[in-house]
């Protein structure tokens, strides 16, 4: 399997202590920078619309298996495949986030709880739902 990033994201957030822990938890704006190539599958995106990130968390430790919820201590240890933490054996982080600009080959977004230079897996279109 072979996986290649199509860009990068630009965020104020560099320490995962301090980053929210979901996108909807006061995030600041942030841009996602793609590579040139990747210009003509970008071109239909644009403000308003609701997008989702994939991108491949990597400063994860892909040792971890289970965990406490939000790292409560007081909430049960729960398998990472219950959970949305970011550590676990394939680190793919899934991110609805709202498009509010596109110039060039960067795209401003809001709600991407992401650090910055996180590369970007991939960019699909939320369907059939309403914000």
């Amino acid at each position: 399997m072979k996986l290649l990033p199509i860009g990068h994201v630009e965020s104020p957030l560099i320490d995962r202590a301090q980053a929210p822990k979901q996108g909807d938890e006061g995030t600041p704006e942030s841009w996602l920078v793609f590579a040139p190539e990747y210009a003509r599958a970008m071109r239909e995106l644009g403000a308003g619309q609701d997008v989702l990130v994939l991108t491949w968390l990597d400063r994860a430790d892909r040792s971890v298996l289970a965990v406490h919820p939000r790292s409560d201590p007081d909430r049960p240890e729960t398998g990472v495949f219950s959970t949305r933490s970011p550590d676990r054996p394939n680190p793919i982080g899934l991110h609805r986030v709202r498009i509010l600009a596109v110039d060039g080959l960067k795209v401003r977004v809001g709600d991407l709880e992401a650090l910055d230079g996180t590369p970007i897996v991939d960019v699909k279109p939320v369907l059939g739902t309403e914000r």
